[in-house]
């Protein structure tokens, strides 16, 4: 591991002005915030992250978790996972987000895992964790090695030929359903940022994967207000039954009336670049039977743009089969 300096600030103004006062050109990859570590840390070891500075974040009073004037919640950027999980309000009124956090690492994970840190987490791809091999997303212009290569685990919806590394994260699936917005400050102000559009496609620059700029904070998260009734459902579907990175996964936020569906969220994960919100099955399902025929269609028009790789391509109908057992999941008992 690279030596590196240590920097503890007292508030989010001095951390940020820390960060956007680096002095080289290359701030973003030379300066992180660290809060759980648990992907930065192991990321460093392997030579993959090579900051620096590391900025504490730990101490900053960004880890509460408070209901809002409207009746939503306000997720601080350093509240941890298994605290997220279980709290009262989420298990009740965000049961998907809860279901996706319990799906994701191992309970000493997610006890340090943040949730800044998941919003940030960064692909498990082999190649970009390997600095002997090509990877445009590690260093830009050399080539992705997945494509054509080992790939099995990587996504088949958002891709470009530029890279094809899925989007790691279970809790991020479950926000792009409840609608979640990010709370950013940074050297130029505070800005909310849709969770839709706070994670960038590959295309041509796959190095870039959020719309944070250098020194840009994540504070906290917020959700709004429960739809009252609505029935959740996050479904993973691994290799192994724990401590294991989605093959497919899908987040289903489903309201009825009697005889149809009313309104409808869907996000899958394992499968995307980014997590990956499916307005298509969406719209096939509102105004339609809650019946296994509407439920198939859904998934289908979910997965009618995937682009599987040479190892991948099973993940096309795995992906349908998971969303079409969630559905039926989420409108049955």
């Amino acid at each position: 591991m690279h030596t590196f300096e240590f920097i503890r600030p007292k508030n989010p103004a001095q951390a940020i002005a820390v960060a956007a006062g680096a002095k080289t050109a290359q701030q973003g990859a030379d300066i992180r915030f660290l809060a759980g570590g648990t992907t930065l840390i192991d990321l460093m070891k392997l030579n993959v992250e090579t900051p620096a500075q590391l900025i504490d974040i730990n101490r900053l009073g960004l880890d509460k978790i408070e209901a809002t004037p409207d009746g939503g919640l306000k997720i601080g950027a350093t509240v941890r996972n298994s605290d997220l999980a279980y709290h009262e309000k989420v298990r009740r009124d965000y049961s998907v987000l809860s279901q996706a956090l319990l799906a994701g690492a191992s309970a000493q994970l997610r006890n340090m895992a943040t949730t800044a840190g998941n919003l940030l987490q960064r692909t498990r791809c082999v190649y970009f964790r390997d600095t002997a091999m090509a990877c445009n997303k590690r260093e830009p212009g050399t080539g992705c090695s997945a494509i054509g290569g080992s790939n099995r685990t990587l996504a088949i919806l958002g891709a470009s030929e530029h890279c094809i590394a899925t989007n790691p994260s279970d809790m991020c699936v479950a926000l792009a359903t409840l609608e979640a917005t990010i709370h950013v400050q940074g050297k130029n102000g505070s800005r909310a940022v849709p969770i839709g559009d706070f994670h960038l496609l590959p295309g041509n620059t796959p190095q870039r994967e959020t719309v944070l700029e250098p020194g840009d904070l994540v504070t906290h998260v917020t959700l709004p207000p429960p739809v009252a009734g609505s029935r959740q459902v996050y479904l993973k579907l691994r290799d192994r039954a724990s401590y294991e990175f989605a093959l497919a996964s899908a987040a289903v936020v489903l309201s009825r009336a009697p005889g149809k569906v009313t309104r409808a969220r869907i996000a899958l994960g394992g499968v995307g670049t980014k997590p990956w919100r499916s307005p298509e099955a969406e719209s096939v399902l509102v105004g339609q039977p809650a019946n296994d025929a509407t439920f198939r269609k859904a998934a289908e028009a979910a997965l009618r743009d995937a682009k599987p790789q040479s190892e991948n391509a099973f993940k096309v109908e795995l992906a349908r089969r998971c969303l079409t057992h969630a559905l039926e999941m989420a409108t049955t008992g």
